[in-house]
C-alpha cells in the first residue's frame, strides 16, 4: 500500500417494495442505472464475457463529477460481475487513479428487498475525502432512486 492512495469502506442500504429478482435485474443493468445514479450523463455497453456461473459486463461511462459550483466530465470503465443468483459484484476505474469496488446484495425483507451496497474506495490522498463524500452522496441517492422506481404510482 502506499501513503499516496487512501482508503475508505462504507455500506449503504435502502428498502425497495419489489421482490429481489426484480430489484437485481433491474440493478445489473447499468442502463437502468443511468436513470437513477445522479452523476452519470451517458452509459454504453463495451463487452459481454461469459463466466462460469454467471457474466462480465463492461460499459464506458460519463459522469458529471461536482467541484464547487462547476462540474467536470469524466469518463471511466465500470464492470459488473452477474453470478446465476446472490450478490452483483462492481467496478469503475476513474482517472487520476480512483477505483471503487462493490458487493451488492438483494435480501428479502417483509414488503420487498433490502438493497445493500459495500463500497471501497481508493482514491489519491488529495481527492480522497471529496471522492469519498461524492460517492457515497451519489450511491445513497442511485438507492434511493431504486426505491422510487419500484413504489406504485
Amino acid at each position: 500500500m502506499s501513503w499516496w492512495v487512501a482508503h475508505a469502506e462504507r455500506a449503504l442500504s435502502e428498502d425497495v417494495p419489489a421482490p429481489p429478482d426484480a430489484v437485481r435485474d433491474f440493478y445489473a443493468d447499468l442502463d437502468n442505472i443511468g436513470l437513477v445514479h445522479p452523476l452519470i450523463v451517458s452509459v454504453r455497453a463495451t463487452s459481454r464475457t461469459q463466466t462460469p456461473g454467471g457474466y462480465l459486463q463492461s460499459y464506458r461511462v460519463v459522469d458529471r463529477v461536482p467541484l464547487g459550483p462547476f462540474s467536470i466530465r469524466i469518463t471511466y470503465r465500470a464492470r459488473l460481475r452477474v453470478f446465476a443468483d446472490g450478490d452483483v459484484l462492481t467496478e469503475a476505474d476513474q482517472s487520476p487513479g480512483v477505483r471503487l469496488r462493490g458487493r451488492v446484495s438483494f435480501t428479502p425483507i417483509e414488503g420487498g428487498t433490502r438493497i445493500t451496497e459495500r463500497i471501497r474506495i481508493a482514491a489519491p490522498r488529495p481527492l480522497a475525502a471529496i471522492t469519498t463524500r461524492e460517492a457515497v452522496k451519489a450511491h445513497a441517492a442511485m438507492l434511493a432512486g431504486i426505491r422510487r422506481h419500484f413504489e406504485p404510482a
